[in-house]
């Protein structure tokens, strides 16, 4: 379901289910008070008397507010209800479509925050699962390039993840296996940059728990076939011929028309040697059960 989807079912809700609110709040009297001065004298005061509108007045125009594209002024008038009347029904709307606002605005660290708070304070109502989506979003928009650390990246794969563990029949469960997908990706192409910098320097090691990484935790990536390749590469340098025709035989087996895997073959080769599988290899251990599966990428 998108996000527009969803606005225009909270909008419709609204109509179709909100009671409006009292008539706003007045102070008794409007004559002129005493106030006590322990310095003496007799200073008189007059309150000042604020006028509080109803919550459906400031729902409604909220809701009218994004229509416009107005998004901070929306922002602003659900943040008067949930103030004016903490605890209701009203605020509690109010405080997700805030959300809502502040996300379509481009504000993400806001909305994120937002959503954050709605999760603590209605963590069981109708809107949370709504809200989770808002708070995974806010991180999935803020993804950077495969260059730049990957925080948010792992933040918007975390709040995706819980987004489908706690509210499994959302409506925005599909949506968030998708960006799972791309995210997880994007980790395990970090996570490849940082392994050939430190195959081209000659430090296998460091390359090697780079790789590593990627062929235990995401080996259903499309960068998994890289990753063994790169493994046999390194483990080559290394002198590790059993590691390295473990790595080949795998990617053999499991990607046997990849440019990745003649490149790895054609090396061995030219070291005498053949793919050859260790059965008793992490390597081979983290691709059993391994299904190979054809998987897009993108946002």
């Amino acid at each position: 379901m998108s996000f527009a989807n969803a606005y225009r079912g909270a909008k419709a809700g609204a109509v179709r289910s909100l009671a409006i609110a009292g008539l706003a709040l007045t102070l008794a009297g409007c004559e002129t008070v005493s106030a006590l001065n322990p310095f003496g004298g007799g200073e008189t005061y007059e309150p000042e008397i604020v006028e509080t509108r109803p919550a459906a007045e400031l729902y409604n125009e909220g809701l009218s507010l994004i229509d416009r594209g107005q998004y901070q002024s929306a922002a602003d008038r659900f943040e008067e209800i949930e103030e004016a009347y903490p605890f209701s029904d009203f605020a509690r709307r109010a405080l997700v479509m805030q959300a809502y606002a502040q996300f379509a605005g481009g504000a993400y660290d806001d909305s994120s925050n937002t959503a954050q708070r709605y999760l603590q304070l209605y963590p069981g109502q109708d809107d949370a699962d709504y809200a989770q989506y808002i708070l995974a979003m806010s991180n999935y928009n803020q993804i950077p390039d495969i260059t730049r650390d990957q925080t948010q990246t792992a933040q918007a794969l975390r709040a995706f993840q819980e987004l489908i563990d706690r509210y499994p029949n959302s409506d925005y469960v599909e949506d968030a296996r998708a960006k799972i997908v791309f995210a997880r990706d994007q980790l395990a192409g970090k996570e490849m940059e940082v392994g050939r910098f430190y195959l081209e320097r000659r430090n296998y090691t460091g390359a090697i728990n780079r790789f590593r990484t990627v062929v235990a935790e995401y080996q259903t990536t499309r960068h998994s076939e890289e990753a063994l390749a790169r493994l046999t590469e390194a483990y080559m340098a290394m002198g590790i011929v059993d590691e390295a025709q473990t790595a080949a035989a795998v990617l053999g087996h499991n990607f046997p028309e990849s440019q990745w895997y003649r490149d790895s073959y054609a090396l061995l080769q030219s070291g005498g040697l053949e793919p050859r599988e260790n059965r008793d290899s992490w390597i081979s251990r983290a691709f059993r059960g391994f299904t190979r599966a054809v998987v897009g990428v993108g946002g």
